[in-house]
């Protein structure tokens, strides 16, 4: 995975794109690097490559993209299925299937590099399918049941899945591997306009809960097997940097430190209108069968934000803003400001989920170390994924007071975004230094 991640980087840097950003990072590749020869260079295309394109951009469909579709559940389970529980408690379900799908990268990471990308699709697949199916089964007040289904086992699967299904792009694609990676990324919000809208009227329909997550699980694991049979890898594996040097290199380097607790705290405030914005419309009084398609509008707009690319400047900028809309929520009241929010907040938000990992992979001089610093980036911001809804759900408590939870986890995003400033005030003066 380093050699090809390498390989492409040096494609990159001809381009006067990729050196304007690495001038703006004051980021420099190691000359320790090792070289990789053309021979190995991804073809950058034909059927191989874009077949397994398309696998990826369903396995984020199918993974990340139904996840973000949480918010369809927390309103079911919070008004119907799982009344007797709090807000807060229903939301730990989200939560740690959101932690351990980002957590989970850790270790899928270095399973991919020792060659088992396939193994982690099937595994992966499979236990997002079966914990799925499972779930049909759970009755009303089954709280445990549903919590290690779709906390845990599913969460599991995602983790599995979502890294490897990334990295492989790399294997394929070289000049085209920024459009393309973006286009796989977009099955994320892709996924998560079609299965609000498709969960919504199956479980508040007539064919109910049961029937209803059968349905979704049945779509689901479709998709999955087209993409299993879809991605192939090229590269063999290789041998990859110690996690252990790695994590020692790191915990020196305050850029990497700073970015990462910035990117942490911007996560805590992050996913609070993804679980909450149709459950707040709703205790709102906006109609039931509009509110349903807030999750989707939100999204829909999440496939447009990760257009404008950047760096360090634009990822800022839009944690602030992300901050900014999420306080503005506490004025939400009737359709057109859930629209005014839905919109904005996913154009803002794709901005800044499609920069997390071309920032880190600026941020890494020496990129036969990538997959170990992302795996170490996501495995501590995702606490911050762990503490989102829980928290936003405790301060909302039973009697639904939107105020503190808005302005917690809006002042969460926009402490972020000022770590992130301070990140950029560093880099600044080490350029200074520099030239």
């Amino acid at each position: 995975m380093a050699t090809m991640v390498q390989a492409e980087f040096r494609d990159e840097l001809m381009s006067n794109e990729k050196l304007d950003d690495l001038e703006e990072l004051g980021v420099k590749q190691s000359s320790d690097s090792p070289t990789v020869c053309s021979e190995s260079d991804p073809p950058d295309g034909g059927r191989v490559a874009w077949a397994t394109a398309l696998g990826s951009f369903l396995i984020q469909f199918c993974g990340f993209g139904y996840l973000n579709s949480f918010g369809v559940y927390q309103d079911f389970y919070t008004r119907i299925y799982l009344a007797d529980q709090l807000p807060s408690t229903i939301s730990w379900i989200g939560a740690l299937s959101s932690f351990l799908a980002a957590s989970s990268t850790l270790i899928s990471g270095l399973m991919y590099d020792r060659g088992w990308f396939h193994h982690l699709m099937i595994v992966g697949s499979s236990l997002q399918s079966l914990s799925l199916f499972a779930l049909s089964f759970a009755r009303p007040g089954q709280f445990y049941m549903i919590f290690v289904l779709q906390g845990v086992v599913s969460g599991i699967g995602m983790g599995l899945m979502y890294g490897p299904s990334m990295a492989v792009i790399s294997q394929h694609f070289s000049k085209r591997r920024t459009l393309v990676m973006s286009l796989v990324a977009s099955g994320t919000p892709m996924g998560a306009i079609i299965h609000p809208i498709m969960l919504n009227h199956l479980l508040n329909g007539p064919v109910g809960f049961a029937g209803g997550v059968r349905v979704s699980a049945g779509f689901v694991s479709a998709l999955f097997m087209i993409a299993c049979l879809s991605m192939r890898t090229r590269a063999p594996s290789t041998p990859t940097a110690s996690y252990s040097a790695v994590v020692r290199k790191c915990s020196r380097e305050v850029t990497f430190i700073l970015t990462t607790f910035g990117i942490l705290l911007c996560q805590i405030g992050f996913y609070f209108p993804v679980f909450y914005l149709q459950l707040d419309s709703i205790k709102h009084g906006i109609s039931v069968h509009v509110s349903f398609y807030s999750l989707a509008i939100l999204n829909a707009a999440c496939v447009i934000g990760p257009a404008y690319t950047g760096l360090l400047n634009l990822t800022i900028a839009s944690t602030v803003a992300c901050g900014v809309i999420i306080i503005s929520m506490i004025g939400l009241s009737d359709i057109s400001s859930m629209v005014v929010v839905a919109i904005t907040y996913g154009f803002v938000s794709g901005i800044y989920v499609a920069l997390v990992v071309p920032l880190m992979t600026k941020l890494t001089p020496d990129l036969s170390e990538l997959g170990a610093r992302m795996g170490l980036c996501f495995f501590f911001t995702s606490f911050g994924t762990l503490l989102s809804g829980p928290i936003s759900g405790a301060l909302l408590s039973s009697q639904y007071r939107w105020f503190l939870p808005s302005l917690f986890s809006g002042i969460a995003c926009l402490v972020g975004g000022l770590v992130l400033v301070v990140v950029r005030l560093i880099i600044y003066r080490q350029r200074l230094r520099i030239g």
